[in-house]
């Protein structure tokens, strides 16, 4: 293991953050239980006082296919995955290429796009070294209740790789904001969108500072330039506190904040 110097109002799409030191783990390392591992930072918002850091090192990112069994290193970028599965004709993966980030990342939270999710075609995690089925764990909409951290995980897979399937998810992004941001802000309340939500309190387009809910889609937190966590935690609770007054409902973040 080795510490990495990262600054995060680069590092995260979000843009926010300071430069903190982040342990790196490698192959044979122990994961410590006392530091919060992050992945890509993709739905990430980092406060001023974060808890101790570490992430997957590069011995993670793997993948290896064997007979009808794909596996997968934690710290594989999605966008990677998605090319060996076009490459190898493996279908299933298609929903990725809207999921910016690395594996562990989008095991962590049962990440999706629609009625995709990684959860569908996953076999088993690897965890502490041992393989454990995914009927053995916890997980719905966009959550799952990982024993520990996951270093890599196992697919079913089948040959016949949607390119038409890839086109018309990534259609999607066209309804999404340009600025930084660290995606869906809240999770859709069952039978709701939280971008729905937003909009009906006022809030679309709502700026405090240079953070802002984005005029182009109202769940997602935009940076427009040197925009800081301060500003964006009151957006946030702003949010909530509106739409709970006015629907009764409890907007879950989809965003990790540390």
């Amino acid at each position: 293991m080795f510490f990495k110097t990262i600054d995060f109002s680069k590092y995260s799409s979000i843009k926010i953050g300071q430069t903190e030191e982040v342990l790196v783990l490698e192959n044979a390392d122990k994961i410590p239980t006392d530091r919060y591992l992050i992945g890509g930072a993709n739905n990430l918002l980092l406060s001023p006082n974060p808890p101790e850091l570490m992430m997957l090192g590069k011995d993670f990112s793997t993948i290896d296919l064997q007979r009808d069994i794909l596996t997968i290193g934690a710290s594989m970028p999605t966008g990677r995955i998605i090319s060996y599965a076009r490459k190898h004709n493996l279908s299933g993966f298609e929903f990725l290429a809207k999921l910016p980030g690395v594996l562990g990342g989008i095991l962590a939270m049962n990440a999706g796009v629609k009625s995709h999710e990684i959860f569908n075609i996953l076999r088993s995690i690897e965890v502490e070294g041992k393989w454990i089925p995914k009927e053995e764990i916890d997980f719905g909409y966009r959550f799952a209740k990982l024993p520990s951290i996951a270093t890599a995980a196992q697919f079913h897979i089948q040959e016949g790789f949607d390119q038409r399937l890839l086109d018309e998810l990534v259609s999607l992004r066209n309804n999404q904001p340009k600025d930084p941001s660290a995606g869906s802000a809240f999770k859709n309340p069952k039978g709701d969108h939280a971008g729905r939500l937003i909009e009906a309190v006022g809030l679309k387009g709502k700026r405090k500072g240079n953070m802002a809910w984005s005029e182009v889609h109202a769940n997602f937190l935009v940076n427009l330039g040197d925009g800081n966590f301060e500003d964006a935690h009151y957006l946030i609770t702003l949010a909530q506190e509106k739409i709970f007054q006015k629907f009764g409902i409890e907007l879950q973040t989809e965003i990790k904040i540390l």
